[in-house]
């Protein structure tokens, strides 16, 4: 837990709507009733809380200054895909523990509860949901924990301005690989029940348009 948190950038008001967040699941039912945010835009925190949407990164942001709020360190994990969307991830632990929050545009790739003894267990809960809209199971690799507190030097919860330098910075991180060659060729597509039922109530603006194989 971090033992110095940085409230003066936001005001008061916007402080007393993060009062109303008392754990982690508190923060991902407030991402699940706000809108999909279908532009190519990474807004902070703070405008988030404004527009009252977001896309699946500006919910990982969200959500991570909201858990620093909790006293978490703010820290956002990168899921890298082939032929679908990447996914990134709020990631908090308890209890020695890890667990997710997420904003996604689809139903099964959100809040993780903190029941997992490792980053790549965690990650691997998200493996069977993780597919385009063709049932194609996507998830390649996924990035150590990104501490957004290097950010805060550009204001990362209240600028005004894109945050897609963040994005761009966990383009260039290393990130583990959790398949190999063999394994990637031998995937089957995901049982069309559940895609279909991922995908029902999705913003179709904003899903991801995969090439056909």
């Amino acid at each position: 837990m971090e033992k110095t948190i940085h409230y003066y950038c936001f005001s008061n008001e916007e402080l007393r709507f993060f009062k109303q967040f008392k754990k982690p699941n508190d923060i991902q039912q407030f991402l699940n009733a706000i809108e999909y945010n279908s532009e190519y835009v990474t807004n902070s925190p703070r405008k988030v809380l404004q527009y009252k949407k977001a896309n699946c990164f500006e919910g990982a942001i969200f959500a991570a200054a909201a858990l620093r709020m909790l006293g978490f360190k703010p820290l956002i994990v990168d899921m890298m895909s082939e032929n679908d969307d990447d996914h990134v991830i709020a990631v908090f632990k308890y209890d020695n523990f890890y667990g997710a929050v997420a904003k996604s545009n689809t139903k099964l790739l959100r809040y993780r509860e903190p029941v997992y003894k490792t980053l790549r267990e965690l990650v691997m809960s998200y493996f069977d949901f993780y597919f385009n809209i063709l049932g194609e199971m996507s998830l390649r690799s996924y990035s150590n924990p990104v501490n957004l507190c290097k950010f805060d030097k550009y204001n990362w919860m209240t600028t005004e301005e894109d945050l897609e330098f963040i994005g761009d910075y966990l383009y260039r991180i290393k990130h583990h690989k959790i398949l190999n060659k063999k394994q990637i060729k031998s995937l089957n597509n995901a049982d069309k029940d559940i895609v279909d039922l991922c995908f029902s109530s999705s913003v179709k603006k904003g899903l991801y348009k995969p090439d056909r194989k």
